[in-house]
């Protein structure tokens, strides 16, 4: 065999018996690139990025996503959070649809929205489809500078009926946090302890569009800016719902800011179906209510489960 190198055994005896069987063979061109470093394939895709964006080859819907930008710019920067940081570990993703609408309702908490951006990256860079979130967010979001244009390109719209079920009806994964403020704005005392799930749009949304609903558990959120304080007066001078005082914020500054690198779990649940209620189910008030009150249930028992199960906040 040309080009092929012998490789010797150290019995001497069975050398030219078995000589032919061990040889080292050059690999394939396939097989060469699958070595390519990794840093060169982040720069081969960066350039094809750079060039899509200058030619206009990208599509933006009409919430405005953008899925190029976010997969390339927006998404990769939570990567060290979630896989370093956080180290986050997803279970039960095999309950998230490959296709088709679903709405995922997950708890809030942590003073800031970090946990709705690790349900995203971990949906986006672990389930099998790679499904983008379609998060439904308050209009403090879109009203804010910067923020709300970034956060429309990465697949957010405003939390309203409406869109929630524009999106499901379109095949969409959407995901929603119904605690709202309440939920990431609440002190670190009451911790692990839902709050109330609003009047249930969400529930009417999905079964307007007949689409599952996902229950969402995370667990380590609470603990990265635990809220021993709210400053009413700055959070009214800023527009805020609330200022948060935490054990290093504001009395470090910016070093404050930082995250504690709490160990991190998302659950994700059964899906429970809301296609067999019959068409007009959406204008039963006590099947919402019900409905509400059983994904609420779902996500609490979870929490308490998951929190029995872990022995350290930092360790997991």
């Amino acid at each position: 065999m040309a080009g092929a190198r012998v490789i010797p055994l150290h019995d001497p005896e069975r050398d030219a018996a078995r000589k032919a069987r061990h040889v080292e063979v050059v690999p394939e061109p396939e097989q060469r690139q699958s070595e390519v470093p990794d840093w060169e394939r982040r720069l081969t895709d960066l350039l094809a990025f750079a060039r899509r964006r200058i030619a206009g080859d990208y599509e933006v819907d009409e919430f405005g996503f953008d899925r190029d930008l976010t997969e390339n710019v927006l998404l990769p920067p939570l990567k060290p959070l979630y896989e370093k940081w956080f180290r986050v570990e997803t279970i039960g993703l095999n309950n998230v649809p490959m296709a088709g609408g679903a709405l995922i309702v997950a708890n809030h908490s942590g003073t800031v929205p970090l946990d709705a951006l690790m349900t995203a990256y971990g949906i986006a860079s672990e389930h099998p489809a790679h499904r983008p979130l379609r998060g439904l967010g308050a209009d403090l979001v879109f009203r804010t500078p910067l923020l709300g244009s970034l956060a429309r390109k990465g697949g957010q719209t405003l939390a309203c009926n409406a869109d929630a079920e524009r999106l499901l009806s379109s095949g969409e994964l959407v995901g929603v946090w119904p605690e709202g403020f309440k939920g990431i704005g609440k002190p670190f005392k009451d911790r692990y302890k839902l709050q109330r799930f609003g009047r249930g749009g969400f529930v009417s949304a999905a079964l307007k569009t007949g689409v599952p609903i996902i229950p969402v558990s995370i667990v380590g959120a609470e603990e990265i800016y635990p809220m021993i304080g709210d400053i009413k007066a700055l959070a009214r001078l800023f527009g805020f719902p609330y200022f948060p005082v935490t054990p290093f914020f504001p009395l470090l500054g910016p070093l404050g800011a930082i995250p504690l690198p709490s160990k991190w779990y998302i659950e994700f649940g059964e899906p429970i179906r809301t296609d067999t209620f019959g068409e007009n189910a959406a204008d039963d008030p006590m099947l919402v209510f019900n409905l509400t009150d059983q994904v609420r249930e779902t996500i609490q028992q979870t929490l308490y489960r998951l929190l029995t199960q872990r022995r350290n906040v930092f360790l997991g």
